[in-house]
């Protein structure tokens, strides 16, 4: 053997040495017992471990991406069997610390979680284990069925092992019961079951107009709100508000008795509708979460099958069926912000002939030359600015002033934490699931390296082509603007706390420059406003965010007298 075998030879024997006291200081830290009193199942699902410096609360909802949060780590776990033990190893991902061998002696408040994962058979051929929603909203310390422990305080020393036994199954969440005026509709997607190989159902919550039931041989026009997981019918009361209720907390807009205004305005909502003046229209809000997040970004997409289609050609007829829209395009239109507002105005795009009008708030990124902060097709790195001696890090998250909280690299570290093969359930992870083809593992294809950040230029041109809307509506102007002209609306703060101005920016560069048709759009601007501006000049952000139903479903029954066909009834529901 040569100096240099036995110098390889020396580092191999040194880097074993180095694994294995890494493995016996801090792979045993944390155990995790699955007590046979919690089931019988064997287990899939991502095991959370988490720490908190604070003294008070469950350390579950103390995960954030700003300063504020606690500490977790993240593994994989498959096949878990009752009363076994599974270990948090080494290579657990942390955040915001990303190693278990870096966290400082001392105490803490600790709380494991059991993230439940379901096997799916795919059309494709694919089989993959991921959280299905069960009535949350894909949100992971609240799904129903997932185990926990108890918050226990310990004194962490590397020199110790800690076991935590999972003591607890979150609880199934009671469905909406139907009311006079509220009514609530789940039907199974032919084309969702045949996609996901297993029953997929999409749902919605139906406001109906005053005097549905007096006015039975009336049709009523569709307006429809896109936005996050709604529990009910967000933002309409038929008593005042609670005389009782304890006032809280709006960190967000520094207000306490936010609650009340909250009750106010959907008391005062519920006046306007029944009131003699406002437009009577079925008022919807949509349910169409999937394994990857609290909705679908109501397109079709290649991981997470024909949702777009499901929701135009299955949903929305059955709505109108069963609560007697008048069921034509013309007859329909959208609203909604942030994941909402690109909803609203892709599916607008995509389907120009079902829906006669958006109003698209703050919308997630419209253009991806500002994806956020990143420029997908010049920048080679999402997490930094790079320069010749130098790297920056891009920033993530703002408020009105332009302070930074958090950096694009902080919130998909959080995100890689809480889920691999982008199964954290959050905001990077669904644009991924919804705008990339499929891997050849049969999970979303990355867009960049969670970890370091590295773009996929690959991905991104597939990005660009298939889901970039300001691409799209140039591209295709010609074959679609006779049927989008007057139907475009956009609305965004120019201090929006995710920088989702910036898209809109150049979105307005090129529809102004459409012609033959000219697109005839609206793109407006709040002064210093933060997510998620809606166009209301009028009024502060807390107040116009809680007003979508009551801005847009008039302005709409304005427009469309010019936007109508020939014979189209414009008077028999306007009593």
């Amino acid at each position: 053997m040569n100096i240099i075998q036995s110098k390889i030879m020396k580092y191999r024997i040194l880097a074993i040495i180095f694994v294995l006291i890494s493995l016996i200081t801090y792979g045993q830290e944390f155990s995790v017992t699955y007590p046979s009193s919690l089931g019988n199942k064997v287990l899939d699902g991502r095991l959370l471990v988490m720490l908190s410096k604070k003294s008070t609360g469950e350390p579950r909802f103390q995960i954030a991406d700003d300063p504020s949060t606690q500490q977790i780590f993240g593994m994989d776990i498959e096949d878990w069997k009752p009363g076994t033990t599974k270990i948090l190893q080494s290579a657990a991902v942390g955040y915001p610390i990303e190693s278990l061998a870096e966290i400082k002696n001392g105490e803490y408040n600790v709380q494991v979680l059991l993230h439940l994962y379901q096997t799916f058979h795919k059309k494709d051929g694919h089989v993959l284990k991921l959280p299905m929603d069960r009535g949350e909203g894909q949100h992971w310390n609240l799904a129903p069925g997932n185990l926990y422990s108890e918050t226990i305080k310990i004194n962490l020393n590397k020199k110790n092992g800690y076991n935590i036994v999972l003591s607890k199954t979150i609880p199934p969440i009671k469905e909406p019961e139907d009311t006079k005026y509220i009514k609530h509709i789940k039907i199974q997607s032919k084309m969702l079951t045949e996609y996901w190989g297993r029953p997929m159902y999409l749902g919605a919550h139906i406001l109906l107009p005053e005097g549905w039931e007096n006015h039975p041989n009336v049709k009523y026009p569709l307006a429809i709100y896109h936005g996050h997981y709604p529990s009910d019918f967000d933002g309409f009361r038929t008593v005042p508000p609670d005389e009782n209720l304890k006032p809280d907390t709006s960190a967000r807009f520094g207000i306490t008795g936010y609650n009340r205004i909250v009750q106010q305005e959907a008391y005062d909502f519920y006046k306007m509708w029944t009131g003699a003046n406002f437009p009577r229209v079925l008022a919807i809000e949509i349910q169409h979460p999937t394994p990857y997040y609290d909705d679908s970004y109501a397109v079709n997409t290649a991981n997470m099958g024909p949702y777009g289609d499901a929701i135009t050609y299955e949903l929305i007829p059955e709505i109108e069926k069963r609560f007697r829209g008048i069921g034509e395009g013309w007859a329909r239109f959208m609203y909604g912000g942030s994941t909402g507002g690109w909803e609203s105005l892709a599916a607008q795009v995509f389907y120009p002939d079902e829906y006669n009008g958006c109003y698209a708030a703050c919308p997630d990124p419209i253009d991806f030359n500002h994806f956020t902060s990143v420029n997908l097709y010049k920048d080679s790195n999402a997490y930094f600015r790079e320069g010749p001696f130098r790297k920056t890090l891009r920033p993530g998250h703002r408020n009105y002033l332009g302070h930074v909280d958090a950096m694009v690299r902080d919130m998909n570290h959080r995100e890689r934490a809480l889920g691999s093969k982008t199964r954290s359930g959050e905001q990077f992870d669904i644009w991924e699931a919804s705008f990339s083809p499929v891997g050849k593992d049969g999970y979303p294809e990355p867009i960049w390296d969670k970890k370091n950040g590295t773009i996929n230029k690959q991905v991104a041109n597939y990005w660009k082509e298939n889901y970039d809307l300001t691409h799209i509506i140039q591209r295709d102007w010609p074959k679609i603007g006779e049927k989008l002209k007057g139907k475009i609306n956009i609305y965004v703060g120019d201090m929006d706390n995710y920088y989702l101005n910036n898209a809109v920016y150049n979105a307005e560069d090129v529809l102004k420059k459409l012609s033959n048709p000219s697109c005839n759009c609206t793109v407006d601007y709040g002064d210093r406003a933060e997510h998620c501006w809606n166009g209301d000049h009028k009024n502060p952000n807390y107040i116009s965010r809680l007003r979508y139903h009551r801005m847009f479903i008039p302005k709409w029954t304005e427009e469309v007298q010019s936007r109508s066909p020939k014979g189209a009834d414009l008077s028999s529901w306007r009593y």
